[in-house]
């Protein structure tokens, strides 16, 4: 088993090729950790981390495709031998139709980006994590998902199947030495959040920085007590 409290602990992150996923490879890099970056597509992640290194997997894959989920888990397995965190970064957001106006393509595009992605890539690692003895998994719901809003039921109800699977999964292997939980935060500052409303206070955002750094705790020794939380991240809002 390789420790969950080692420095070469081996970190996948999904979304990696994002403003949030490179904030949070940062983080972990930091660190000293083993890195497996996970997007749709190679040329994004070599954008945002350069080529591969000996620290450093880039893993292109679908996540909506379970074939491709495992194989950019087993070569994350031959290359470091194991996944000790878990962080489904990976996601996206829709807004603009009433409940009774969303299209089926809207709404399949949000349970699938937001939910079907984190539950592919938790098939895939958490068997490993349970062989080796532990783990850790973070996963990225949203402050809206705490109750339905106006032109977003969509998006709401996909993040919280997000938080109901973390508690669940929390439930299930809080007594295998695997911890899961999540964070929830408020608007992300990011340079297309900004473009969208040029007119907003960016200043009261999350920065991505500092949510990676939320997240970097929930995956740490630190919070090995901690178990199913749904942690509200909202900077100055």
């Amino acid at each position: 088993m390789t420790s969950v409290t080692s420095n070469k602990r081996t970190v996948l992150i999904t979304g990696a090729g994002g403003n949030l996923g490179r904030a949070v490879a940062e983080a972990f890099a930091s660190q000293g950790a083993n890195l497996v970056l996970v997007d749709l597509d190679r040329a994004r992640l070599e954008q945002a981390h350069g080529a591969d290194h000996p620290q450093r997997l880039l893993a292109p894959a679908n996540l909506l495709d379970r074939e491709q989920v495992a194989s950019a888990v087993a070569a994350a397995v031959e290359r470091f031998e194991s996944i000790d965190v878990l962080c489904n970064v990976a996601g996206g957001f829709r807004m603009g139709s009433p409940v009774h106006d969303t299209s089926d393509q809207d709404w399949n595009f949000l349970l699938d980006i937001n939910a079907r992605s984190m539950l592919n890539t938790v098939r895939a690692v958490v068997p490993l994590m349970l062989k080796a003895g532990g783990g850790k998994v973070v996963n990225v719901a949203a402050n809206s998902a705490q109750k339905g809003v106006a032109q977003m039921g969509a998006y709401c109800a996909s993040k919280d199947v997000v938080i109901r699977l973390t508690e669940s999964m929390a439930a299930e292997l809080r007594d295998s030495n695997i911890n899961v939980n999540c964070v929830m935060p408020s608007i992300i500052d990011t340079p297309e959040n900004r473009a969208a409303m040029p007119d907003a206070d960016a200043s009261r955002w999350v920065a991505p920085d500092a949510l990676a750094e939320v997240i970097a705790f929930l995956a740490s020794d630190a919070a090995r007590a901690v178990h199913g939380a749904a942690l509200p991240v909202v900077g100055r809002s």
